[in-house]
């Protein structure tokens, strides 16, 4: 079975909300999912990172970047990044902010580059919203290839729309494919 780490950091909720989703998606697809808040990681979650197929990045984007937090944990990475102990792994990233586009593609640059600079292989978004597909009403509303990119809401129960969580959903499919393709 084919697993995946997926490390993020959430300020408020949103950012876990899609790490939730993703890992239950990829649960779905055969794959086993370990979620790993960035803010509480043990020795075990580095191991996890260490035998994982495929890492998945997340962090809400703030003032145009990843979150400090998780900036923190993308530097710790150094020791790993010298010896490329993450080299030929899949990597993807996710990230949320308030506004629609909100420079949400600066924060997914960020974490491709950084899954590049440790040899990663970077899969990106797939799917093709409205308006060219009418009836994906909702889906990857931003546009966003480099990964997925979510918009907050003002409802806190929701947290992020409906379209978001299910573009998060597919996200995490098409990941499970990759890497149950990848790890063979």
């Amino acid at each position: 079975m084919a697993n995946v780490a997926i490390t993020f950091f959430s300020g408020r909720g949103h950012t876990r909300k899609l790490a939730v989703t993703l890992a239950r998606a990829l649960g779905t697809e055969g794959c086993s999912a370990r979620l790993i808040d960035v803010m509480e990681m043990s020795e075990t979650d580095w191991q996890a990172m260490e035998a994982a197929d495929g890492i998945l990045f997340g962090a809400p984007t703030y003032m145009g970047s990843v979150a400090a937090e998780y900036k923190g944990f993308m530097d710790a990475t150094s020791d790993i990044w010298s010896g490329q102990k993450w080299a030929d792994k899949l990597a993807g990233g996710f990230t949320v902010a308030t506004f629609p586009g909100g420079d949400k593609i600066v924060a997914l640059q960020q974490l491709s580059t950084f899954a590049m600079q440790h040899g990663m292989l970077w899969v990106g978004q797939d799917q093709i919203g409205a308006p060219v597909n009418r009836n994906q009403v909702g889906i990857n509303e931003s546009g966003t290839w480099l990964g997925l990119a979510a918009t907050t809401v003002r409802d806190k129960e929701l947290l992020v729309s409906d379209g978001d969580v299910e573009t998060a959903r597919r996200y995490g499919t098409r990941f499970a494919r990759a890497v149950r393709r990848w790890s063979i």
